[in-house]
């Protein structure tokens, strides 16, 4: 392969990444040959050990190493509580929160029938089976708050609560520290509709 096409592959990878166009591949691409070949070659063998030794959680679908992840063999979680997630990366962000000590399910993506993704691709008979061990006594749905996570916490619900599960869903409305003049109207009203009690 000659050189060019060797450089056009680099930045066509690059530009795979989310939020990279092509101005920035190739400004990446150039400064990893010119400025740090060896981080490139670490980034090249992180790449590969990732791809050859990470793999699913046989419980929660999350990303890990083991054939179950960390969170799911922490006997001191409780097992009646059941977070389900998008992304790997929204589970991250429940933990650090350190208000969650339940166990999750990862469901990698949101019902999208545009996209061709449904309840198949989304693996949500593992998620059901799993919420209806007996053990799991309440689901929190945490998907996004857009039209996907909308539509997939909706469908969820329906097929938990006539497991007889209880189902609960994050709560919505103004952000810590927010300031009501500068809060959008959807968010404002979507706080004023899922009040509580002070």
């Amino acid at each position: 392969m000659k050189p060019q096409a060797s450089l056009e592959e680099l930045v066509a990878a690059l530009r795979r990444l989310p939020g990279v166009g092509p101005k920035s591949a190739q400004r990446m691409a150039y400064h990893l040959l010119q400025h740090d070949r060896d981080a490139m070659s670490t980034l090249g063998h992180a790449c590969l050990a990732a791809l050859t030794k990470i793999q699913h959680c046989a419980l929660c679908n999350t990303f890990t190493e083991q054939q179950v992840c960390e969170t799911c063999l922490n006997s001191e979680r409780d097992t009646s509580l059941l977070c389900i997630v998008e992304t790997p990366a929204d589970l991250l962000m429940v933990e650090q929160t350190m208000t969650y000590n339940g166990l999750y399910f990862v469901l990698m993506g949101r019902l999208s029938p545009l996209d061709g993704i449904g309840p198949k691709e989304l693996q949500l008979s593992k998620l059901i089976q799993r919420a209806s061990n007996d053990v799991v006594r309440e689901v929190i749905l945490a998907t996004n708050f857009n039209n996907e996570g909308e539509a997939t916490a909706h469908y969820l619900s329906e097929i938990l609560k006539a497991r007889g599960l209880v189902v609960t869903r994050l709560a919505r409305g103004v952000p810590v520290g927010g300031e009501l003049e500068y809060i959008d109207a959807g968010t404002l009203a979507r706080a004023m509709l899922d009040r509580r009690t002070a």
